[in-house]
């Protein structure tokens, strides 16, 4: 039996930001903690967040801005005891997957007990959060690509040093404000790195083992959105449609990984962790991404063809497919492998070994082992 639900509302359209003081009094926030970066400080989105609010909402308002791209434990534990020192009532999550992500974690940490790897789902914690959060959140994204605005998980580098993806419908914020003239600034190595995450999501879902005939769906026109827009948006910050489509793609990404993502994440989460890197997370799905379709062809029957015919590619093959993925990755500037983003061929065993732990293994389409991993980091080193 399937269980197929989609349990957040959204705010969806150009100037949809202007909502956000009605948000707040309809959700009863009268004092919202806003988790960012210092990016968003920077560029002066922070500010057009506070100049949506109300002179009284503003005056509230409570700021973290210390989200690191990857975000970690520690920095949850901060801010929730900000949270709880300044009485907030409820957060706002502003920037990119790092910032929305990160207050998540703040909000899980409001109603349970520290530390929060307990809650991480390879540790058992979709067990630990069986009852719904307490605080409200309002998730703003200022990139299309992660889609966590809308997804049920935050992934968090532990105090150990893993990368965990905590999840639980609990996890989907109250409301998400997509607003995509919040990414009309967004320089084009990110909006191509950001889109590709999203690219991502939508094929991985797709792909993926469980059965949400509804989420292949949603996967297949993010896919269509995606493969459309993404080019322009990088080139063109301000066009419009571009813009649009693109957030509306990285939405329906997330709305589609619901039912579960694949050996793409499975590496790229471990990845991520590497301490002495930091690395990008879209960059890494898209540079995993080829080597990851070929390895899955035998197991997914004529989804390749379909995904191939919205690429418009003459060629409905697998090979295709991960060919014209590579040649978008290059018309983007995105590395040509790991080796070029930092990554030492030394790491990639214990890359694999991680990979086989991550959750997003068991729903990859065709089960990897341990040195299926090991060949496909090395494909994609």
């Amino acid at each position: 039996m399937a269980t197929i639900s989609y349990l957040t509302r959204i705010s969806f359209d150009f100037g949809a930001l202007a909502s956000l003081t009605d948000e707040l009094g309809t959700l009863g926030i009268t004092r919202p903690l806003i988790v960012t970066d210092p990016g968003l400080k920077a560029s002066g989105l922070l500010d057009r967040a506070l100049a949506a609010l109300s002179p009284e909402q503003r005056t509230a308002a409570v700021v973290y801005d210390k989200t690191l791209p990857n975000p970690t434990e520690a920095q949850a534990m901060e801010a929730a005891a900000l949270l709880k020192e300044t009485g907030c009532d409820g957060l706002i999550g502003l920037g990119g997957g790092s910032s929305m992500d990160l207050a998540k974690a703040v909000r899980l940490l409001a109603d349970h007990a520290p530390p929060l790897s307990q809650y991480a789902m390879v540790e058992g914690g979709l067990q630990r959060l069986a009852r719904p959060f307490t605080l409200p959140l309002i998730a703003i994204p200022t990139t299309a690509g992660t889609g966590s605005e809308v997804g049920r998980g935050a992934v968090v580098i532990m105090e150990d040093g893993r990368k965990l993806a905590v999840l639980s419908p609990h996890m989907i914020p109250s409301l998400a404000i997509c607003d995509p003239e919040l990414t009309f600034s967004l320089p084009p190595g990110l909006t191509a790195a950001t889109g590709l995450d999203a690219l991502a999501h939508c094929v991985e879902t797709f792909l993926s083992n469980a059965v949400n005939p509804p989420a292949e769906a949603i996967a297949l026109d993010g896919l269509t959105r995606v493969w459309g827009s993404i080019e322009r948006a990088t080139q063109a910050g301000q066009d419009r449609d571009a813009r649009w489509n693109m957030m509306m793609g990285a939405m329906e990404g997330a709305m589609a990984f619901q039912k579960g993502l694949g050996a793409v994440h499975a590496m790229s989460h471990p990845l991520g962790g590497l301490p002495e890197l930091s690395l990008h997370h879209g960059t890494l799905n898209a540079v995993v991404m080829p080597a990851v379709i070929r390895f899955n062809a035998p197991a997914v029957g004529g989804k390749i063809a379909r995904m191939a015919g919205l690429m418009g590619l003459r060629e409905q093959t697998a090979e295709a497919v991960a060919q014209a993925l590579s040649d978008l990755n290059e018309r983007l500037g995105i590395p040509a492998g790991l080796a070029a983003m930092g990554v030492r061929a030394e790491t990639l065993p214990a890359i694999a070994q991680a990979a086989i732990k991550d959750h997003c293994h068991a729903t990859n389409p065709r089960t990897a082992t341990l040195e299926d991993y090991e060949a496909m980091l090395k494909e994609s080193f």
